[in-house]
C-alpha cells in the first residue's frame, strides 16, 4: 500500500524537508515539481528533514506538464481551499497521487477547472483563517488516506 505525495513548486525548504519526513513515515512516495523556490541543497530543508533525506523515495519533475505526461493515466486527488469536498470523501486507493499547490498561491487555476471533480479541501472551523501550514495539510490528509485504507 503505498500514497504519492506531489508538491507542484514547493516555496518554503522547511515545509518540503518536513513532508519528506511524513512521505518516508508513512511509506510514500514525494513527488517535487519544479521550479523551486529554494535550492534541494537548501541548509533549512536538509534541518527539516533530518537525517531521513537520504532515505526518501523522491522524484523530481522540470514541470507541471513533464509531471503529467509521465502519470497521466493515474488516479489524482487535487488539494484546494476552493474545494466542494472535503478530504474524507477522497476514495482513496493504492497509489493515488495527492497533489498540493505553492505555498503562497496554491495551485494553478486551469488545473482546478481541468480537475474540478477531483478537488477537495480541508475544513476549516474559524472564519480567522484562510489556510493550514503544507505540511500540516499534506500530514492530515496522508494519515486520513492511511486510516482507510488500512479499514
Amino acid at each position: 500500500m503505498s500514497l504519492n505525495i506531489v508538491l507542484f513548486e514547493p516555496e518554503i525548504p522547511n515545509n518540503t524537508g518536513n513532508i519528506g519526513r511524513v512521505a518516508l513515515a508513512s511509506g510514500s512516495t514525494l513527488h517535487l515539481v519544479k521550479p523551486f523556490g529554494f535550492e534541494l541543497s537548501d541548509s533549512r530543508l536538509k534541518r527539516a528533514g533530518l537525517d531521513y533525506w537520504q532515505h526518501l523515495d523522491v522524484t523530481i519533475y522540470e514541470s507541471i506538464d513533464d509531471f503529467f505526461k509521465i502519470h497521466h493515466d493515474k488516479n489524482f486527488a487535487f488539494f484546494s481551499s476552493h474545494g466542494h469536498k472535503t478530504h474524507w470523501d477522497i476514495p482513496f486507493k493504492d497509489n493515488l497521487f495527492l497533489i498540493f499547490g505553492k505555498e503562497s498561491v496554491g495551485l494553478p487555476k486551469p488545473l482546478l477547472e481541468t480537475y474540478k471533480n477531483q478537488l477537495y479541501k480541508i475544513p476549516l472551523y474559524s472564519e480567522h483563517i484562510r489556510s493550514l501550514n503544507l505540511a500540516n495539510s499534506v500530514s492530515i490528509v496522508i494519515y486520513e488516506g492511511l486510516r482507510q485504507l488500512n479499514n
